[in-house]
């Protein structure tokens, strides 16, 4: 197989922190499979890449782009449609394109907070009060930034999306994997799943992987991690400490629980989940010992951060998407 021959691979970086760039440099070795079987003609992050480079492609000419990252300005907006124009497999990759992840509980408060929250902090050295503008003219021209929208959308509320790979980032063995796949797959010796498909992750609950005892329900309280004395064989939300493991999608082989600390829910919702904060909220609620509703939601609002543990990885993909105020005031 020549260079020319080669299918076309992308990954574009949006609104996320860039671990899934570091995550697909931690497979080592196989990122030379990617080197061997695809050309790579855009990956910002890693090489010299120009917009208007894949403006100029063929549509469809790219085979694979990685897109992680959620939907916050129209900068995202605008390459998430070129991307898609251009490529024939688009995978949501990541927490972040997936469900919007951490910087999607922004979603919680307008834009216009946000802005000024960054911009006039005790962190901050900004004494004269100077905030961006989307645009501005000097004497070059008129410069311009993104605009920020009013709340930040996942990958497929802007466009279609073929595969699905969740994770906070995902797993390194779980990538090479994937890379495994499609590399068999140009070789014909493999065929890809079903469009829509969740790649890279299991079809189960973090609880499935647990090796965790389950047998006591009999919660009076919830409490934060280090105010328990841990039992190290007994599930760890029987125990009073909010695990998300029993909405969350499998794959990550419960590294976290394993650890002692509990499943935070990166891996997004589990297979069937419609909403992923409401099934904890059920899941929890069967561990509580009452039958009384009005003793069992006040156990439940001893959960310190609700927003974060019911909504922390997903609030952009979820049934609520956002909270008042962003829509009101974005």
């Amino acid at each position: 197989m020549t260079d020319n021959a080669k299918p076309k691979f992308a990954m574009y970086w949006a609104a996320s922190c860039g671990g899934c760039e570091i995550a697909v440099l931690n497979i080592h070795e196989k990122i030379l499979d990617v080197d061997a079987n695809f050309e790579v003609v855009f990956w910002p992050v890693a090489m010299d890449a120009k917009y208007k480079d894949v403006e100029a492609m063929e549509d469809g000419s790219i085979l694979l782009t990685l897109f992680n990252g959620g939907i916050r300005n129209d900068e995202n907006e605008h390459i998430a449609r070129l991307l898609r124009r251009k490529s024939q497999l688009l995978v949501a990759f990541g927490s972040c394109a997936c469900e919007g992840c951490i910087p999607g509980l922004a979603n919680l408060s307008p834009a216009g907070e946000i802005v000024h929250t960054a911009f006039n902090t005790v962190s901050t050295d900004n004494p004269h009060g100077i905030y961006p503008r989307a645009s501005f003219d000097v004497p070059e021209g008129e410069i311009t930034i993104p605009k920020i929208f009013p709340t930040l959308r996942t990958l497929d509320q802007v466009v279609d999306v073929d595969y699905y790979m969740p994770g906070c980032p995902p797993e390194s063995h779980q990538i090479g994997a994937v890379i495994d796949l499609v590399v068999k797959v140009l070789h014909g010796e493999a065929q890809l799943p079903p469009k829509g498909s969740v790649i890279g992750a299991g079809n189960s609950t973090v609880c499935d992987e647990c090796t965790r005892k389950r047998n006591v329900k009999s919660i009076t309280s919830f409490k934060r991690i280090y105010d328990v004395e841990i039992d190290p064989e007994l599930c760890l939300l029987e125990q009073g400490i909010p695990c998300n493991g029993p909405a969350t999608r499998s794959g990550c082989n419960a590294r976290c629980v394993s650890a002692g600390a509990q499943c935070i829910g990166c891996y997004g919702p589990a297979e069937g989940v419609v909403d992923y904060g409401a099934r904890l909220i059920a899941a929890f609620a069967s561990v509580i010992d009452s039958t009384d509703p009005e003793e069992i939601e006040a156990i439940l609002d001893g959960i310190p951060d609700p927003a974060g543990q019911f909504y922390r990885f997903n609030l952009a993909g979820s049934l609520l998407k956002a909270g008042k105020p962003a829509w009101e005031k974005g």
